[in-house]
């Protein structure tokens, strides 16, 4: 006679300090940054054949992510969490002027600022509770001369008041330290699709098929993590990139004549 079978219920304990739901949720195609729309510069690349295959898309997006601007996003990440932690304005004021400065094109910058932009005003509307303290929200004004102003949080409410152009490294390490989530965590989200959303980029391109997307996925998995590892024990005086080449097509791909994507 067969032994009776006994149901179980196992409970998962959530890290301390992590809020993985929320993290999965901004980090989500749903979560409407317009990261699809981008393509950091890979189209030019895969117009004048520099990008072709699964080997050249998988040494583009590792260069991108670990020496490029995924490098950069890291440490600016990592500022503007630890200056949200702290409710610190002017920590993070720096940290958001330095994330808009240091982009090697016009697209690039549009790009950082328009996820960031539409990243906070998301956030606002359906996770406000994760939005750092008033203060930490009122950046000196360091905004490049283009887009919209936006609305700040002061007093329990919301008002119109201008705001300084918001970068999406400096808005979602914001958001993360608010949330409670690790700061590991928060990098290996952000850096993880980052490069997810330029091997889809690369699929909507031809240059790949969604199964060479995920190989490539697979195998830049421990350069991601040494990405992270390296980003939290980075000394600020090393910030910078060294992607000549990504930032090149990216100045050509602003006068492309035909294309899909924005950057």
């Amino acid at each position: 006679m067969p032994a009776r079978r006994t149901a179980m219920t196992i409970v998962a304990e959530p890290r301390a300090g992590s809020n993985l739901y929320r993290l999965f949720a901004w980090l989500s195609p749903s979560f409407p940054t317009g990261a699809f729309s981008y393509s950091h510069g890979l189209e030019a690349a895969a117009t004048a054949g520099a990008v072709h295959d699964r080997r050249s898309l998988q040494a583009w997006v590792t260069a991108i992510v670990c020496h490029g601007s995924g490098r950069m996003d890291a440490d600016i990440l990592c500022a503007a969490y630890r200056a949200a932690a702290a409710a610190d304005a002017a920590r993070l004021g720096t940290a958001n002027g330095r994330g808009m400065a240091f982009r090697a094109s016009a697209e690039l910058a549009l790009e950082s600022e328009q996820q960031g932009e539409a990243f906070l005003a998301t956030c606002d509307a359906a996770w406000p509770q994760s939005l750092p303290a008033n203060d930490a929200l009122r950046l000196p004004p360091n905004p490049p001369p283009h887009g919209p102003k936006g609305t700040c949080r002061a007093n329990g409410g919301r008002v119109e008041a201008p705001r300084a152009h918001i970068c999406h490294s400096v808005a979602f390490g914001a958001a993360a330290a608010g949330a409670g989530i690790a700061l590991d965590d928060a990098l290996v989200g952000y850096l993880g699709a980052f490069a997810a959303n330029l091997v889809s980029a690369g699929l909507r391109l031809g240059i790949i098929g969604q199964t060479d997307g995920q190989r490539i996925l697979a195998t830049i998995e421990p350069a991601v993590a040494a990405a992270v590892a390296a980003a939290m024990n980075r000394d600020p005086a090393d910030f910078g990139a060294a992607t000549i080449a990504a930032d090149l097509f990216s100045i050509a791909h602003e006068t492309q004549y035909s294309r899909l994507f924005r950057s």
